[in-house]
């Protein structure tokens, strides 16, 4: 029996949104030395601004120091800002809640990305809520992420679809009681259309 959704959870990079440029390779290119380990240690910085324990553009400064690197903060923050949302994806989100279903954004951002995905490009008026884990304090694929989004919502586990891209989020969500599904953009659009389709939602695709 198809489950009655009444709310979709978007996740945002490789979901609704795409890299527009190599952003390894211009931060390989910053280092004289094993260029991999640096983006992995960026990475690892970047875990507590994530949950807003931190300010990203502190971590990003502290790597750049310890990696002795000569670009400026401005330069290797970059790259964060090297994204685009997927139009198609966003009609589909429209469709959705203009037939009456509730879209939110639900990511993992620290509050340098979220002010330029929330405020620059306009997330803010694509989605009903968004749900940035800097704003939490809490991250996927902790299933607290989720059920502070239920709380929130004041929506049923139940009738919430969840769509991300990474399996181990999914199964966050799923343990949390939510409907939830891996897609990833790259597999192309018309994979999520008929995701969507196969839960009833509709859609005029």
């Amino acid at each position: 029996m198809t489950p009655s959704i009444t709310t979709v959870l978007f996740d945002a990079d490789g979901v609704i949104q795409r890299g527009t440029h190599d952003w390894a390779a211009r931060l390989h290119a910053m280092v004289d030395g094993d260029g991999e380990a640096f983006v992995n240690d960026l990475m690892l910085a970047e875990r507590p601004a994530i949950c807003g324990k931190e300010e990203f553009e502190d971590a990003l400064a502290a790597v750049l120091r310890r990696w002795n690197v000569t670009a400026t903060l401005d330069e290797a923050i970059e790259p964060w800002s090297w994204f685009a949302a997927e139009p198609v994806v966003v009609d589909l989100i429209q469709d959705l809640r203009q037939a009456g279903i509730k879209c939110h954004l639900a990511t993992n951002q620290h509050a340098y990305r979220r002010a330029i995905m929330n405020d620059e490009r306009g997330y803010a008026a694509l989605f009903d809520q968004s749900f940035y884990s800097c704003d939490l304090g809490l991250a996927k694929p902790d299933p607290a992420y989720f059920r502070a989004i239920l709380a929130a919502t004041g929506a049923p586990a139940s009738s919430v679809l969840f769509v991300d891209d990474i399996p181990a989020n999914v199964e966050g969500a799923r343990s949390a009681g939510l409907h939830a599904e891996v897609y990833d953009l790259a597999d192309g659009t018309d994979v999520l259309v008929a995701l969507l389709g196969r839960y009833g939602l509709p859609i005029s695709v």
